[in-house]
């Protein structure tokens, strides 16, 4: 297909596809599905190889978010039934990652809901960040606590974090369908301050809350004018209790297009399967291994995931391997720079200035477009019947007594 082979050479050069051709991405038909693998695959390994990063999630306080965030089950008004808790102490906090840390992660993300930190806030993160380090020397620390203020992301950056995550989450153009209670630009200046603070900057998506293809490409779009370091793609799970209890649009085969799409327009940045994996792409999980190179160990913020162990089989199985510690998990270029807002030039192919898409404030994503060119918007797909079966709320790990999943 002249698509596909385009895209690869494209991908091969870290330059970027045209709206179209994204566009074309998700159009392809289930005949073609194999041959969009296949294509993304070569772009994924040319710059990762079969490598997988294995992440963790630590959610330090759960529920009673006071925003509105549609998609997430700590949301203001939620009736999910899940844990709810207030901030975790720093030795709790670092006995809960050495669980995942144990089991093969590289990276721990540590998760508050919340619109966004207060300066004391940003105190007890800094102490768990410590806690984390004195026993782990090694070991990246990513914060997701919401709407920095000036200074935060500075503060956690001299405590010893690498990374912020802040998500998209959804176009522009149909941000304000989910969420009312921030805007689109608070998320994006966010992201902008942990750039600017020097941390690894990670923001991504969340699919299949009604968006349209166009909605999909305009958010990926913008994530790559904004440059992050990785770029985690969720899936949505539909909590009972939630607005968005009733979407379920997402089939494993388009989530598999979707994060090929990704894959072609951010084709040297860190991919990560988020939440809902286990949920939308099921038993087709271990191809999307072969477009996304990082993935959640375990369980996620407040549902369960596939155990530990079935991961580590997963990736094994799949002919992949866990990234080890002393591995670095980005190409070289992008540890030196990268490209896009890192100034790397027009050899990246950043998109059209403008600002990105926007996502709520607090929280981290895992439980939880337009303008290209004269394409007609298309209907979301349908897709199989609902299955909140396989929602799980997790009621081990972090905010228990029980052993956690790792």
């Amino acid at each position: 297909m002249d698509l596909l082979n385009t895209l690869v050479d494209k991908g091969l050069r870290r330059e970027t596809p045209t709206r179209e051709e994204a566009l074309a991405v998700l159009g392809t038909s289930d005949d073609e599905l194999l041959d969009v693998v296949a294509a993304a695959g070569k772009v994924r390994r040319h710059w990762f190889g079969r490598r997988v990063k294995l992440n963790y999630l630590v959610n330090l306080k759960s529920g009673l978010c006071p925003e509105d965030c549609s998609y997430c089950s700590q949301r203001l008004g939620s009736t999910a039934g899940i844990l709810k808790y207030t901030w975790l102490k720093p030795d709790e906090a670092s006995k809960a990652a050495a669980a995942g840390l144990a089991g093969g992660a590289k990276r721990v993300c540590l998760v508050a809901s919340g619109r966004g930190p207060t300066d004391r806030d940003v105190d007890r993160v800094s102490d768990t960040i410590r806690a984390i380090k004195d026993q782990n020397e090694d070991v990246e620390v990513c914060a997701c606590l919401g709407l920095l203020s000036d200074g935060q992301a500075e503060r956690l950056r001299e405590a010893g974090a690498d990374a912020y995550n802040h998500n998209l989450n959804t176009s522009e153009a149909t941000y304000g369908d989910i969420t009312t209670t921030h805007t689109y630009a608070d998320r994006v200046d966010t992201v902008r301050k942990a750039h600017a603070a020097g941390l690894s900057a990670c923001s991504g998506l969340i699919a299949g809350m009604g968006e349209s293809d166009e909605d999909l490409v305009d958010v990926v779009f913008a994530l790559r004018e904004l440059d992050p370091d990785s770029v985690p793609v969720n899936f949505l799970i539909p909590f009972e209790g939630t607005p968005l209890a009733r979407q379920w649009n997402l089939t494993p085969q388009r989530c598999l297009r979707i994060l090929a799409m990704t894959r072609f327009v951010c084709p040297d940045v860190e991919v990560r399967i988020a939440g809902g994996r286990e949920v939308q792409l099921r038993s087709m999980q271990p191809l999307a291994l072969h477009l996304a190179n990082s993935i959640f160990l375990g369980d996620y913020l407040t549902s369960e995931g596939q155990a530990g162990r079935a991961d580590l089989e997963m990736i094994a199985d799949a002919g992949f391997e866990v990234e080890g510690a002393d591995q670095v998990t980005l190409p070289e270029h992008r540890t030196g720079g990268g490209c896009g807002s890192h100034g790397a030039g027009d050899v990246c192919g950043t998109a059209p200035s403008g600002e990105p898409a926007s996502c709520g404030a607090g929280g981290c994503g895992p439980d939880a477009g337009h303008a290209c060119g004269d394409a007609a918007p298309e209907a979301v797909p349908a897709a199989e019947e609902p299955r909140p079966d396989l929602v799980a709320v997790r009621r081990r790990g972090a905010g228990t007594d029980l052993a956690p999943n790792a």
